[in-house]
C-alpha cells in the first residue's frame, strides 16, 4: 500500500482512485460522495521526519482498518481515503498545501501538522473553509488561545504541559537557575514563555534566555556562554526539537556541560532523538511526554503491531496521530456525516480512553484535548532491557492538572 501526492489518492481498502472527491464545507448530508478523506500532513524529509514523517501515515492507516474492523457492514464511512503532504517546516508551504488538500483533494481533514507556525497557518485554514484540522504535532497554546477557531482541534501535548512537567520538577529538584535557549519561531518563543513561567512559579530564576537560529546545526555560540555566565546556570533549558535537538545535545556533551555543572533539561524530547543519540547521551534527563510505548500493556499492544508494520517503535506524536484519527471517524459514525459541523459537535465535550489518551476529554469550549502525562527519565545504556526500551515513567501526571485548568479568555470560538 501507497500513499499518493497530489496526482491521486489511495483508499484504505488498497485500492488506486481516480479522482479524490470529499466531503462538504460545514454543513451537508451524511457521506459525502460515499467516502471520507484524512489527510496526514508533516515534516517528511526535514529535522521532524523522525518524530513524525511517513511512519506517521501508516499510524492513520492503522486507525482506519481498527475503525472498520471494529464497524463491519454497519460504518457510516464506507470508503475511507489517506493521503499525505509535506509542508517542509514552513508556514507558507503549510497554507499552500492545506488549501489545495481542502480544495482540490476534498480532504475532510488535516491530521499532525509539526511546527507551530506552519499549524497556525492550517488553523486559519480550517477557518476559512470551514474543515476539521486536527493538530497532533505542534506545541503553541495559540491553537487554544487567540487563535483558535471552530474547526480547529489541538491533541496530543502544548508547551504549557512540557513546562509544567518539566520545569516544575526540575526546578523543585534544586536546578534553581536556568539558561533557556529556543528556536526563533512560533513553538520556540511559546516553549520560552511558558517554561519561564513555570519556573519562576516553582521558585527558580532565569538567567537568560536565547534565541537560536530555525533551523540550526551549530549551537557553539550558546553552548559556550551557558558555562560562562554570571551566575552559572545550574541547568541548560533547551527547547530545540527533533534534528536540531539531536545537533545541540551532541555539541553539548562534545564541550563537557554536564561536568561544568551545567546540567541539562529538554522542553520536547522523543523516542526517535533518543534512538538516534543514544540513551547515554541523555541518561539521567527528565522530560515530560504524552504517551511512552512501554508505559502498559495496552501501549505495548499497539506498539507491537506498529513496529510489525514499520519496524521501529512509534513516537508519541505517531501514535497521537492514530487517535486522533479514529476519534475523528469515531466522530462521523456517531453523528453519520462527515459535514465539519456535525462531526465539531460529536467531539465537542467527548470523553474518551483509548491505547494514547487516558482520562481523555475533548474540552468544548477550546477543543484542547485533557488527558493523563508522564513525567520521564532517560535511562542509561545498561538499564535498558530490549531495543527502543530508553525511559522510565517517574509518575503520571492526571488530566486535570497536565494542562491548562481554565480555557484562555482569547479563545473565541
Amino acid at each position: 500500500m501507497r500513499v499518493t501526492g497530489w496526482s491521486g489518492c489511495l483508499a484504505a481498502t488498497g485500492l488506486l482512485l481516480a479522482g479524490c472527491a470529499g466531503g462538504p464545507g460545514g454543513g451537508g448530508g451524511k457521506i459525502s460522495d460515499d467516502k471520507v478523506v484524512l489527510a496526514v500532513l508533516n515534516d517528511q524529509s526535514g529535522i521532524y521526519s523522525a518524530t513524525s514523517g511517513k511512519e506517521t501515515i501508516e499510524a492513520v492507516r492503522m486507525a482506519v482498518a481498527d475503525y472498520q474492523a471494529k464497524y463491519g457492514d454497519k460504518v457510516a464511512a464506507k470508503e475511507i481515503v489517506v493521503m499525505a503532504a509535506d509542508h517542509q517546516n514552513k508556514p507558507e508551504i503549510a497554507n499552500s498545501k492545506a488549501q489545495e488538500l481542502y480544495d482540490r483533494q476534498q480532504a475532510d481533514v488535516i491530521l499532525d501538522v509539526p511546527t507551530s507556525s506552519a499549524a497556525l497557518a492550517v488553523a486559519t485554514v480550517a477557518k476559512n473553509k470551514k474543515k476539521v484540522f486536527i493538530d497532533v504535532g505542534a506545541a503553541s497554546t495559540e491553537l487554544e488561545g487567540k487563535s483558535c477557531n471552530k474547526y480547529t482541534f489541538h491533541y496530543s501535548y502544548n508547551s504549557y504541559m512540557l513546562a509544567h512537567g518539566t520545569g516544575t520538577e526540575v526546578t523543585k529538584d534544586g536546578a534553581k537557575n536556568w539558561y533557556i535557549v529556543y528556536p526563533d519561531y512560533a513553538f520556540g518563543q511559546d516553549m520560552e514563555k511558558t517554561f519561564s513561567a513555570a519556573i519562576k512559579a516553582a521558585g527558580g530564576t532565569v538567567i537568560q534566555s536565547d534565541p537560536t537560529p530555525f533551523p540550526n546545526d551549530n549551537f557553539a555560540t550558546f553552548l559556550l556562554k551557558a558555562s560562562n555566565l554570571d551566575p552559572k546556570p545550574q541547568v541548560l533549558g533547551t527547547m530545540q526539537a527533533g534534528g536540531d535537538l539531536v545537533n545541540l545535545v551532541k555539541q553539548y556533551n562534545e564541550y563537557k556541560l554536564r561536568d561544568k555543572g551545567v546540567g541539562l533539561a529538554i522542553g520536547l524530547l522523543a523516542l526517535s532523538d533518543i534512538h538516534s543519540l543514544g540513551p547515554d547521551a541523555l541518561a539521567g534527563t527528565r522530560y515530560t511526554d504524552s504517551w511512552y510505548w512501554n508505559t502498559d500493556d495496552k501501549s505495548r499492544a499497539w506498539a507491537d503491531k506498529f513496529q510489525a508494520k514499520t519496524g521501529k517503535r512509534p513516537t508519541a506524536n505517531q501514535a497521537g496521530n492514530y487517535s486522533a484519527a479514529l476519534q475523528y471517524l469515531e466522530a462521523v459514525q456517531r453523528g453519520g456525516t462527515d459535514a465539519s459541523d456535525e462531526v465539531v459537535k460529536q467531539l465537542e465535550g467527548y470523553k474518551f480512553e483509548d491505547m494514547f489518551a487516558r482520562n481523555g476529554t475533548v474540552r468544548a469550549q477550546d477543543h484542547l484535548l485533557l488527558h493523563d502525562a508522564y513525567l520521564a527519565e532517560v535511562k542509561p545504556a545498561g538499564e535498558v532491557k530490549e531495543p527502543y526500551d530508553y525511559v522510565k515513567i517517574l509518575k503520571t501526571i492526571p488530566a486535570a492538572e497536565a494542562f491548562q485548568p481554565q480555557p484562555d479568555p482569547a479563545c473565541k470560538l
